[in-house]
């Protein structure tokens, strides 16, 4: 019988613990810097301030216990160099990583609604979690079966994600019947007009585009890492982590290099790429600190998303639903504290399909950790022959 703490509820609850934690005091941080302090500071320059200080912080950490070692299913030689042959598609991984950071944030430049392509981004994470595994099931690679309340909990969650997309063109329907469901849930009627017209900007779907595909990739990658270990080789989240930051931090080192010389050496002139420049001639010590919860958020995401003996359905549920109700725990916080904007109705329906969503999950969780209870032990390479005896 399988008894592998690593893969247990109550680790996975940790987890997600700390993860909120993180992701709330990030949320409060983001809207501190850029709309209350003063002076605000532009999205660019906090984007290369906080993602700097999570990165020296992740970096940091990764060196610091060894956790670049990572055990693998076999070594292969690149050179004079022996390395784990899970990295060829690690570092493709990372790299990845690098451009899903900066995308949010430069939705946001955009002059154009966001609404919806935030929704979408939102979304998109919980369906390309259910692809993965539907993919690499036909692939032969993942070998367990999406439980039918894994479904009811994507269901249930497309439907928190999409509130705002879904509400605001009801409320705009019942008040052109005469129904002032607009002034019954606080919402101004209209506000939802040209939500979509993000579709017609370039900028705007090459940055949406960048995202799916990216985190698409990055996404199959975990599994497939996760679905492929060999008998008796461990699930290394550590390493796998290590060597995907590290080769994120690489990515996003030389596209800043190319930042920080563009405007000068190729005359770039968009006001994204001067901010990013200016911020890179003067850091803000503060905003730098401030990615240390940032970093963490990174490292509690990673080890949910690939989370032992659970599916990418499964994890990526965890994972988005942890986010958001942050989201709105960040909200909350700066209410209270610095009477900024109260969640809107559409928060409250979002949080009420989310908490439907991780009824489904804790059923699913429950039969997953039945079935891993009667899954036989996997004992590492090397240990004693005894120790298979103690785990039948």
């Amino acid at each position: 019988m399988s008894t592998d703490k690593s893969a247990s509820t109550s680790r996975l609850v940790q987890l997600c613990a700390g993860y909120f934690a993180a992701y709330t005091v990030t949320g409060v941080l983001v809207k501190y810097f850029t709309q209350l302090r003063d002076p605000k500071m532009t999205d660019m320059a906090f984007l290369f301030n906080n993602t700097l200080g999570g990165s020296i912080f992740a970096v940091g950490i990764v060196l610091l216990f060894g956790w670049i070692r990572l055990k693998s299913n076999q070594m292969v030689r690149w050179g004079p160099f022996l390395v784990p042959s899970e990295i060829a598609y690690i570092i493709p991984s990372g790299i990845c990583t690098a451009v899903v950071i900066p995308t949010t944030t430069l939705m946001y430049t955009l002059p154009i609604s966001v609404l919806v392509a935030m929704v979408i981004m939102r979304g998109s994470i919980i369906v390309i979690s259910r692809l993965v595994d539907e993919v690499q099931i036909r692939q032969g690679i993942l070998k367990k079966r999406v439980f039918r309340e894994e479904n009811m909990a994507v269901a249930f969650a497309l439907m928190a994600v999409a509130t705002n997309v879904l509400l605001l063109p009801l409320v705009d329907a019942l008040a052109a019947r005469g129904v002032p469901a607009d002034q019954w849930l606080g919402l101004k009627a209209g506000a939802g007009r040209g939500s979509f017209d993000f579709l017609h900007s370039g900028p705007a779907m090459t940055i949406l585009g960048s995202y799916i595909v990216s985190y698409s990739i990055r996404l199959y990658i975990m599994n497939f890492y996760k679905n492929t270990r060999a008998t008796g080789v461990a699930q290394d989240n550590k390493g796998f982590f290590a060597i995907e930051q590290m080769a994120a931090t690489a990515t996003m080192l030389l596209v800043g290099l190319l930042l920080f010389v563009g405007p000068s050496a190729f005359g770039w002139t968009d006001f994204r790429v001067v901010e990013i420049h200016d911020a890179m001639r003067r850091p803000d010590l503060t905003a730098v600190i401030s990615g240390l919860p940032y970093g963490v958020v990174a490292f509690f995401s990673v080890f949910i998303f690939m989370f032992k003996g659970r599916t990418a359905t499964f994890a990526g549920l965890v994972n988005r639903l942890t986010s958001l109700v942050a989201g709105t725990a960040a909200t909350l916080f700066l209410y209270f504290t610095f009477h900024t904007k109260f969640p809107t109705a559409q928060d409250w329906i979002s949080l009420l399909f989310i908490l439907v969503a991780v009824y489904f999950l804790s059923r699913a969780e429950q039969r997953r950790t039945a079935e891993l209870a009667t899954a036989p032990a996997v004992v590492p390479i090397g240990a004693p022959a005894h120790a298979a005896a103690r785990n039948p």
